[in-house]
């Protein structure tokens, strides 16, 4: 489900307080950093993800692990990507409505 750009400005709010929780290395988009990925998805349901010397840059990356997670990117800034995924059970945050 694509998020609206009211959701989008929701999650960037709630995201502004967090630490980066995975980062994305010189070997880029490996298996491991797309199971840790899913992993804090699935606990924090919203995370940060800092692209350092990565072949790919940021802008790049961040689709490609959403995909493979199956997550929504609801911010690229500077060398941080921000990932939502509603947690299958229990979810924690309340996304506004779609317009």
């Amino acid at each position: 489900m694509p998020l609206t750009g009211r959701q989008r400005r929701h999650l960037r709010a709630l995201a502004h307080g967090l630490d980066p929780v995975v980062q994305v290395g010189s070997a880029g988009i490996t298996n491991s950093v797309v199971a840790k990925t899913a992993v804090e998805l699935e606990h924090h349901e919203l995370i940060k993800v800092r692209v350092l010397d990565a072949p790919l840059s940021v802008k790049e990356a961040a689709p490609i692990l959403a995909e493979r997670t199956g997550s929504e990117v609801a911010q690229v800034i500077g060398k941080i990507a921000v990932l939502y995924r509603r947690r299958a059970k229990d979810p924690e945050i309340r996304l506004p409505a779609a317009e």
